[in-house]
């Protein structure tokens, strides 16, 4: 299933979510990727300036892809439904 994000802190958490599945730790997948677990929990949480080799390690590791597309423009009754 795609998810869509759009800020540092949602793809932290789309991260976290598939770092969960995969039965990982922090210090696991940081383990995987040769990054200390600190750099993993600030990847998670959106913090800014980390490396684009960061976030592409981990998702590598995860078994994930980035995909770049025009922003989809939703329709206000769509955001009505979200609530």
């Amino acid at each position: 299933m795609d998810q869509i994000a759009r800020t540092e802190k949602q793809l932290g958490a789309i991260l976290r979510r598939a770092r969960k599945q995969a039965g990982l730790t922090q210090g696991g997948l940081g383990e995987r990727i040769h990054l200390r677990q600190g750099t993993i929990s600030r990847l998670e949480a959106g913090a800014p300036a980390l490396q684009l080799r960061t976030l592409m390690a981990a998702l590598s590791a995860l078994d994930l892809e980035l995909v770049v597309r025009p922003r989809g423009k939703a329709d206000p009754a769509d955001i009505e439904d979200l609530f």
